[in-house]
């Protein structure tokens, strides 16, 4: 680490601007059948990625697994990486009160709100970043809640040495059926395990099937029922699962998305530019499912996107 050689991605999505292709997007995408099998790949699946903000789910599986206090929507954040809405605010703190706890026993940075038309009221009023806006502290607020319910201690919590830590690393060790390949420091502090594409595509769906009187299961569901605290008002997790009841969606920095559809193909796709506009990432894992047979329709308008020029389409991306 790192490796001499560089990955041999393909190329996965394309922009044409007035009849001209303009750039191509390489990665790679996984896709597992109803039974787990890998009935769609392309690119090198299964090398290992950090899948970044796409974890959460299983940090979150983690927490309730060392009892941590949180359900509904304060679940469904521990799992996300909002906006910086008042509603995200608000739950994230309530599970740190809930624990004893305030904002200070957060560890992640202090940040402007991701979603951009918060991150602008917020600007306009006069206020300033604070580690409650950071789109983590859901997740955070559930590790320190974890940490208080188990008795373990709260200022080292994102130590891999931590007993927290190593349960989160055995816990996507279990779900992705494969060994961490690497860990590192992920944007917000805490540590971030690197597994391969296929780990990841595993790992989701067996939590999306798992039992709902489980840590896995629960999570799932309050994804499900809770999605706008999984991202937020107009972001691609919270409209995949408005627009498709009963899927699951976790994006992840540098070109990361998991999906799993309803029906429980799933797909996980790293983009290797890093996808910075997020605008490759959902089209190349939708399309993945519905090489699978699942029924993606009702999102037909994330499969391919407009370019603009002068304010109206002059091209397009679209998935390859």
């Amino acid at each position: 680490m790192p490796s001499s050689e560089l990955p041999a991605y393909v190329p996965l999505a394309e922009t044409t601007r007035s009849g001209l292709r303009e750039s191509v997007h390489f990665g790679a995408v996984v896709g597992l059948t109803v039974s787990g099998g890998t009935g769609y790949a392309r690119g090198p699946v299964d090398l290992p990625v950090f899948p970044r903000s796409a974890a959460k789910p299983f940090q979150a599986a983690a927490a309730l697994r060392a009892g941590a206090d949180v359900e509904g929507a304060r679940l469904a954040i521990a799992a996300g990486s909002h906006s910086g809405q008042d509603i995200h605010v608000e739950a994230a703190s309530k599970t740190l009160a809930k624990a004893g706890l305030t904002a200070d026993d957060l560890q992640c940075p202090p940040d402007w709100p991701m979603g951009r038309r918060f991150r602008d009221d917020l600007l306009r009023s006069g206020g300033q970043p604070t580690r409650l806006l950071m789109n983590c502290s859901g997740k955070h607020a559930a590790m320190l809640a974890a940490c208080v319910a188990r008795g373990w201690s709260t200022g080292d919590y994102l130590d891999p040495a931590h007993p927290l830590q190593v349960l989160v690393r055995s816990t996507i060790e279990e779900l992705s059926g494969e060994p961490v390949a690497h860990t590192a420091v992920d944007g917000c502090g805490a540590p971030q395990m690197a597994i391969s594409l296929t780990g990841l595509a595993r790992g989701v769906q067996a939590m999306a099937a798992a039992a709902p009187d489980t840590p896995e299961g629960a999570v799932i569901a309050a994804m499900r029922a809770f999605p706008e605290y999984v991202a937020g008002e107009g972001r691609d997790d919270t409209r995949i699962m408005r627009g498709l009841p009963g899927a699951v969606s976790k994006i992840g920095a540098e070109g990361v998305i998991v999906i799993a559809a309803p029906t429980g193909e799933t797909a996980a796709v790293k983009i290797s530019d890093g996808d910075a506009e997020t605008r490759a990432r959902t089209m190349v894992g939708l399309t993945a499912l519905d090489a699978l047979g699942a029924d993606v329709s009702p999102l037909s308008e994330l499969l391919s996107g407009d370019i603009l020029g002068g304010g109206r389409s002059v091209g397009s991306i679209r998935p390859l």
